[in-house]
């Protein structure tokens, strides 16, 4: 009996899980296999030697446009900076605006620590690797 009871929970457990509740599946922006390295000691790049700075950058290889901030001493986030509620087109690049990524077709803003916004999906995250103390990677 004791199993039995195990089991329903276990069952029910497994069965109240929903995909579609994933925010940041995104099927508007696909999924680019890419790997970026930049060097923090490079002028374009110093912003991230300081915590809270975002920049964008462009991977030149794939053409994924990336914002990258730093978060604290090893800690950096990096988003797509392409809307997350809209297919890219001339007017989803976000722009900047202190923390925050503006969509500049809906003019939703997202927060750059957490990717979240108004709308119905998140910024799409990219991995994030610090190498040594100058370098960080970013891939999908």
């Amino acid at each position: 009996m004791k199993h039995l009871i195990i089991g329903f929970f276990s069952i029910l457990l497994l069965l109240s899980c929903s995909e579609s509740s994933v925010r940041n599946k995104n099927p508007y922006l696909p999924d680019y296999a890419f790997s970026l390295l930049i060097n923090t000691n490079l002028p374009l790049y110093s912003g991230l030697n300081s915590p809270v700075n975002p920049i964008i950058v462009t991977d030149t290889g794939s053409g994924v446009n990336i914002i990258v901030m730093k978060v604290s001493a090893s800690d950096y986030r990096a988003w797509d900076a392409n809307c997350p509620n809209q297919y890219p087109t001339s007017c989803s690049k976000m722009s900047l605006i202190g923390i925050n990524a503006k969509c500049g077709c809906d003019n939703i803003e997202y927060s750059i620590f957490t990717g979240i916004g108004t709308g119905n999906y998140t910024m799409k995250p990219y991995r994030v690797e610090v190498s040594g103390g100058n370098s960080i990677r970013i891939y999908n």
